[in-house]
């Protein structure tokens, strides 16, 4: 058995808190540090780990020759310039949702890990959902024929953010997925948004996306709903799949479909609609926040890259911004751009 890996986090806020809660179990780690601004905070969190020291001040952990990797679930703008000391400083990295606030800053934090030869790795949780993962082979294993199009709804009742769009809160999580299942990053898209609540904020978003090997989908998101959804509707040449990470049955493929003939004479042209069984299958009981900081640990470990590779990170990242470059433009259809040899 390894040892656990000695581990640092910056951030326990909101979101810190379900990794406090996931480090605690995780026999992979070993949570020394916890740092935030907030007095309050800090020592509220600090007693649910007594083990862990808490402490204001960043360089405290940074000073810790024994610690091997730090943890950021930190405001988006500061993911750069915290990330970079911390690779600077010899520490592996794990970035919270997007990797950092712009292409330029995620490439640089990549290729300075790369540099320092230390993980890079973000917080793109639902990469580990084991309802994603068994679509992912549904599609890899082409199940379901030629993916045609994904419709996918992420939409609730707040919360608003103060630092970021809905666009750079919610869109990663989708723009992850998609990029995950479908292997390529969109070539373009087009976007539509309005700031409700908060002048100038965007709390709901629509979101057209094109993909090179002729895939379609629609990315729906919004902290201003009457309920909680998250659905996700995908359509192949061979089977359907619904993918609802709220119901009892997070996956049902539906073996339905068209089935066209030739046309017996001019002007004819006749389809048949095949609607066949839906079967829910089997999903494992397994935490995906769990399972990612496993990841996490495992590659400081091993070496290896892990799933969600800070690749893919830098990809969500140049989705997010051509959102807003469309946003800027009325709406305008625009081009993603190729990845740099950086991230590859």
């Amino acid at each position: 058995m390894s040892e656990p890996v000695r581990i640092g986090m910056a951030g326990a806020g909101r979101w810190g808190r379900h990794l406090l809660r996931n480090f605690a179990t995780l026999p992979g780690s070993d949570l020394r540090w916890i740092c935030d601004p907030d007095d309050g905070v800090l020592h509220e969190r600090a007693a649910a780990v007594p083990t862990a020291r808490p402490t204001t001040d960043f360089d405290d952990l940074l000073s810790d020759t024994e610690l091997e990797a730090v943890v950021l679930a930190t405001p988006v703008p500061t993911h750069h310039e915290l990330a970079r000391r911390a690779l600077e400083a010899g520490k592996h990295v794990f970035v919270e949702k997007p990797l950092a606030a712009s292409v330029a800053d995620a490439t640089a934090i990549v290729s300075l890990g790369r540099k320092r030869e230390r993980i890079v790795m973000t917080g793109h949780t639902f990469l580990y959902s084991p309802a994603v993962n068994l679509i992912r082979e549904q599609i890899h294993q082409e199940r379901i024929g030629v993916p045609y199009f994904i419709s996918m709804s992420r939409v609730n009742l707040g919360l608003h953010q103060n630092d970021v769009s809905v666009v750079w809160d919610l869109g990663p999580h989708d723009f992850s997925i998609l990029r995950y299942w479908l292997g390529e990053t969109p070539a373009r898209l087009a976007a539509l948004s309005r700031d409700c609540i908060v002048p100038g904020t965007p709390d709901v978003a629509f979101i057209n996306l094109e993909f090179a090997s002729g895939t379609i989908a629609h990315v729906e998101i919004a902290w201003l709903a009457p309920s909680k959804l998250r659905r996700t509707a995908i359509v192949g040449s061979r089977k359907m799949v619904v993918y609802d990470d709220t119901s009892n049955e997070p996956v049902r493929v539906f073996d339905s479909g068209v089935l066209p003939r030739d046309p017996t004479s001019f002007g004819e042209y006749k389809l048949t609609y095949r609607t066949g069984d839906i079967v829910s299958p089997r999903i494992e009981a397994a935490e995906p926040l769990l399972l990612e900081l496993n990841d996490f640990c495992d590659a400081i470990r091993s070496g290896a890259a892990p799933r969600s590779s800070s690749s893919i990170g830098v990809e969500v990242v140049r989705m997010i911004e051509a959102v807003d470059r469309s946003l800027a433009e009325s709406g305008a259809r625009v081009e993603i751009g190729a990845a740099s040899e950086a991230t590859l």
